[in-house]
């Protein structure tokens, strides 16, 4: 009857021990060790990872109600600097997009997937949480379809646009987000066919359009009131 008793009580010890392994705080009332938080008066995991004194470290799971038990993202956390790795997923447990973040904002490169998760869709890089730098978009074969250039998250320079077979087909000018400067056109295969200026997203003076290499009309822009500028 002793050594029932006893072992009934090793038995609740443990898993109560198991169980106080999670939420747990530490003597400043901080989050400290393994924590799972569970979505309002569900069953359903909303994150679970592990606290430093208040600080996440390594990996961080979250969930949604209806990702069926695979995370839609992990956060990586480092114990030595703020930056923290971000992996975005499917419900299926296919990798998105991935990059860095401080806070709430992304840094550095983030990579973009197509459906099949391994080929880039899209890289970007950011700068205290704005595009800052090249942004290059892939079709699905791998070939580039556009590339832009941004400044502190406004477009600035040159857009260019690809066909599948790596063809330039338009190519526009921006300036501090607005379309400024040249603006051309090209057919399938790769010839002219017009070309003109923006000056503040506004068409501005003549614009040429082409027809077999050859110049077939013109437009002054702003057009007249009533005329077609021919």
């Amino acid at each position: 009857m002793r050594s029932t008793f006893l072992f009934c009580v090793l038995i609740f010890a443990f898993f109560s021990g198991f169980s106080q392994k999670y939420n747990q705080y530490d003597a400043e009332g901080k989050r400290h060790g393994k924590w799972k938080k569970k979505y309002e008066n569900t069953d359903h995991i909303r994150y679970e990872g592990t606290f430093d004194h208040g600080k996440e470290i390594g990996e961080f799971k979250f969930y949604k109600p209806s990702s069926d038990g695979s995370p839609t993202a992990i956060k990586t956390f480092s114990k030595d600097n703020d930056t923290i790795l971000v992996k975005y997923f499917t419900k299926k447990g296919k990798i998105i997009s991935e990059g860095r973040m401080i806070d709430k904002d992304r840094v550095g490169l983030w990579k973009y997937y197509h459906n099949d998760s391994k080929k880039i869709m899209m890289t970007e890089h950011y700068q205290s949480g704005k595009l800052h730098g090249e942004q290059l978009t892939y079709f699905d074969n791998g070939q580039l379809t556009e590339k832009n250039s941004y400044i502190e998250g406004k477009r600035e320079g040159k857009r260019i646009m690809y066909s599948e077979d790596g063809i330039k087909i338009k190519e526009f000018t921006y300036e501090n987000d607005q379309l400024h400067g040249i603006t051309k056109y090209f057919d399938t295969k790769g010839e002219l066919i017009i070309e003109g200026n923006y000056k503040r997203d506004r068409k501005d003076g003549i614009w040429n359009y082409y027809e077999n290499g050859k110049l077939s009309e013109q437009k002054l822009f702003p057009l007249q009131q009533g005329g077609n500028n021919n």
